[in-house]
């Protein structure tokens, strides 16, 4: 009786394919159809997995997982790889091919003829040879970490992917460097991660992988401790410099982290992005709460002890603050005074951390509704009490780049929206007092701007 010829699938791997031509894989492929040809089975569909690690059992494996399945649904009954460890480096995904050659039949055989697992030789080959392979594994990935730590601890960059705006060794890449720095530039004058990943994809400005910005990949770089020359370990600072650039100050990039640390940001995903120029920033002069935008074009308090037009109200803001800025001592007047911010951040991050502990105690039972609103309400007072010190310190980037300008005034009128947000935040108070009800004429003492300087 004639045996029916088997029907072979192929699995092609390579961990790293530093050129991507595909060559490696080529070169398996041409052994394993020869050893289907001299074992007269049938080649029924191939399998690739090129420049993909099988170390890692997390890592997905696209052509492995496609192979499993078609040997699932029965469409093969022998399997040919080049090498053991191209098919799988898990003790694991091995047993469960042992089980299928040993209970179902399946045909495992290598090309380089070091295991076969249709005899009981071969499979105790592949397990002793995958145990071996597994332990070693494990020891390049001990020294790889004992390494890292090394490295970190003399400030030198991790090996690996390299940062935008640096080379793998450190290096700085001045055009990437400049977009790295333009972004904390950004921020800390106000934008928000939308809007500076809209504009600089707008300007044609591209990731170093030739992609989109987005608000992810935004805040991923302004989270980065290395870009303030920072030594990193397993993602956290190790307290050593770093021996490369610094692309931002420590006080800047202290104040970015919380900013972006802010619980509101966390939970309730309130951004940056403001629509108008007011909104969040001018006071009502009755309630002293800041006031929002709100339809048909108003400004209101939450209580709407003002109910003002956006429009007149913000010309004339403009043209105050434009006017301010015409003044020939306005550089010196404005002078940003030196100011050591550690322990307002560090109080900052100690009240939004006991906010964090009140919702923990409030989701675990620990206490009611009445007493987690109270207590957080304590908190947060306490909270924007020491964030409007912190604003106080800074005039930040927006009136920086403002007063160094040939015309402030006009520099003010054209930058941003978050950009002029940030300069009057720096300069002035703006107060919404009511306005006179049946009125058709902007009264002007009804929106007073009193100066910070």
């Amino acid at each position: 009786m004639i045996s029916p010829v088997r029907r072979a699938a192929v699995y092609l791997r390579i961990s790293f394919d530093q050129t991507g031509e595909g060559l490696a894989v080529a070169r398996q492929r041409a052994q394993c159809a020869q050893i289907i040809e001299q074992r007269g089975w049938k080649l029924v569909e191939e399998f690739v997995d090129n420049s993909i690690s099988a170390s890692d059992a997390r890592k997905n494996r696209p052509g492995y997982d496609a192979l499993v399945k078609a040997y699932e649904a029965g469409q093969f009954n022998a399997l040919v790889t080049y090498d053991l460890d191209r098919l799988t480096r898990q003790p694991r995904q091995l047993e469960d091919w042992i089980d299928a050659a040993e209970g179902r039949g399946l045909a495992v055989v290598t090309a380089n003829g070091e295991a076969d697992l249709t005899t009981d030789g071969g499979r105790l080959f592949a397990r002793m040879k995958l145990a071996v392979a597994r332990s070693e594994v494990e020891r390049k990935s001990a020294r790889q970490k004992v390494a890292a730590h090394q490295r970190a601890q003399l400030g030198r960059p991790p090996l690996g992917v390299r940062l935008t705006g640096y080379t793998a060794k450190g290096e700085t890449i001045p055009d990437e460097a400049d977009v790295v720095r333009r972004m904390f530039k950004m921020f800390d004058a106000g934008e928000s991660l939308r809007s500076i990943a809209r504009q600089l994809t707008d300007e044609g400005v591209h990731t170093r992988h030739g992609k989109a910005w987005n608000p992810s990949t935004v805040r991923d770089i302004l989270t980065n401790p290395r870009y303030a020359g920072r030594a990193v370990y397993d993602g956290k600072p190790t307290g050593e410099r770093g021996q490369w650039e610094a692309l931002v100050t420590d006080d800047v990039f202290d104040a970015i982290q919380n900013r972006l640390s802010d619980p509101l940001r966390r939970t309730n995903r309130v951004g940056t992005d403001r629509r108008h120029l007011g909104s969040g920033l001018f006071l009502c002069a009755a309630c002293g709460e800041p006031v929002s935008g709100w339809s048909q074009g108003r400004y209101r308090c939450k209580e709407r002890h003002v109910n003002r037009a956006r429009g007149p109200v913000d010309a004339w803001v403009r043209e105050v603050i434009a006017a301010r800025l015409r003044r020939e001592d306005m550089v010196d007047l404005l002078a940003p005074a030196q100011a050591d911010l550690a322990p307002l951040l560090n109080e900052a991050e100690r009240l939004r951390n006991r906010l964090a502990a009140t919702a923990a105690d409030y989701d675990a039972d620990r206490i009611d509704g009445h007493r987690y609103f109270t207590k957080t309400q304590a908190i947060k007072a306490e909270l924007k009490g020491v964030e409007s010190q912190l604003a106080a310190h800074r005039t930040g980037p927006a009136l920086g780049d403002v007063l160094g300008a040939p015309d402030p005034a006009q520099a003010f009128l054209d930058s941003t929206l978050m950009a002029q947000r940030a300069v009057i935040a720096a300069l002035c108070t703006v107060r919404l007092h009511k306005g006179t009800r049946g009125s058709r004429t902007f009264d002007y003492a009804t929106v007073t701007v009193e100066p910070k300087q």
